[in-house]
């Protein structure tokens, strides 16, 4: 187990790489995999960011056809499908081989919620090793890599309809997925055939050498690996997952000056890290951005410049030594009559703090008590009663 979870470690730091991308390992892993279809070497385009990557793509539709293919768009041979879809499909039955040699029955659709339990009680209460390695492997680099990092960017760089960009490989982004077949075998769980052996190491090499990519007719798009990744432990993980944050700059940035902003892992527009100010979280309608927002210029700072109006405040049955605020919101702040009730979490936060955060009430609620108790699904009385809430 030890040795796996060494072996993790080696392929986040990959995940996570801010180096140059190594050009020609990545290009020799890619050709290698053009003529594992059948197709010739493409020529290589290099560019420094995801974002200059799609952009080249969708200005050529030639040598980048759409991948989703139906009715009379759809070739009769598989050998007249675009690079993309036959590399995609390539990949897919390795990785139906692959998982039949681990004992996973996809890792298309497995798990994706982190190992809650640590490794040496998840062993002591009989899950199998190979399930325990799966755990601390695919799912904690599954959770840092695919869900914090890859599904941010996308998000920020990526349309979220089209065609091309459907099947765009994620380089260094793509470790979760291959560092779970290289361990097990590493550690003598599973044993390849030797073709498939070579066709994940050329996948491998990629994640090692790259960033993104587009497989084109005759010609492969190439971006650079990120040139800053800020994180943070992911709280209450076990096996090292981590989420993008960082307070005073992008927590992504590429060579070209493209970057993506974080807090605590949810992305935020520039403006919430650089200049939060209540008239902006007011015009914002993600509500994820604006909480986020009101966090970062602080509770107190924010009823303050939005000029709420303090209605009362009481002891919190529930947490003993904090209070419960309650504050009127003006309509046309909100877009509505409201109140916020302003509480101290009775849970401890990673760091050892207890989080302050602010739930939106009904506008009539003028005793506090009452108010955190209906967020509860609770009376006052009821809520009044509470030893201890979480």
């Amino acid at each position: 187990m030890a040795s796996a979870r060494l072996l993790a470690q080696e392929w986040l730091t990959h995940g996570l790489s801010t180096r140059p991308a190594d050009r020609p390992r990545a290009e020799a892993a890619v050709t290698a995999l053009y003529r594992l279809i059948g197709s010739p070497a493409p020529e290589f385009v290099w560019v420094r960011s995801p974002w200059a990557g799609l952009s080249i793509v969708l200005d050529d539709p030639l040598s980048f056809p759409p991948v989703r293919m139906a009715g009379d768009s759809l070739p009769r041979r598989p050998d007249d499908w675009p690079v993309a879809a036959r590399l995609a499909s390539q990949v897919m039955y390795l990785r139906r081989r692959m998982d039949h040699r681990t004992g996973r029955r996809s890792a298309w659709r497995g798990r994706r919620t982190p190992m809650a339990v640590r490794t040496e009680d998840a062993l002591a209460s009989g899950v199998p090793v190979s399930s325990v390695v799966e755990g601390v492997v695919h799912d904690a680099l599954h959770a840092t890599l695919h869900d914090c990092v890859r599904a941010l960017l996308r998000t920020e760089f990526l349309p979220t309809t089209g065609g091309t960009d459907g099947v765009t490989w994620y380089g260094q982004h793509d470790a979760h997925w291959i560092a779970h077949y290289d361990v097990h075998e590493r550690v003598g769980l599973a044993a390849y055939r030797p073709a498939d052996h070579t066709h994940l190491d050329h996948w491998a090499e990629l994640a090692r050498s790259t960033g993104w990519w587009w497989p084109g007719e005759g010609v492969c798009v190439m971006a650079e690996r990120t040139t800053e990744v800020h994180t943070e432990p992911l709280p209450n993980a076990f096996h090292g997952e981590l989420r993008l944050h960082r307070d005073d700059g992008p927590a992504v940035r590429y060579g070209d000056g493209t970057a993506a902003h974080a807090l605590h892992g949810t992305r935020v527009p520039a403006w919430v890290v650089n200049a939060p100010t209540a008239d902006r979280i007011h015009a914002e309608r993600n509500v994820e951005v604006r909480r986020s927002a009101i966090e970062r210029i602080g509770w107190g700072a924010y009823i303050e410049q939005a000029a709420l109006r303090h209605v009362a405040t009481a002891a919190d049955p529930g947490n003993t030594g904090s209070d419960l605020h309650l504050y009127d919101v003006p309509r046309e702040l909100w877009g509505r009559p409201a109140r916020l009730l302003l509480v101290v979490n009775g849970s401890v936060e990673p760091d050892g703090s207890h989080r302050r955060y602010g739930l939106s009430v009904p506008s009539h609620f003028d005793d506090p008590v009452a108010a955190a108790g209906w967020s509860y699904g609770l009376s006052g009385e009821q809520y009044a009663q509470l030893v201890r809430r979480t």
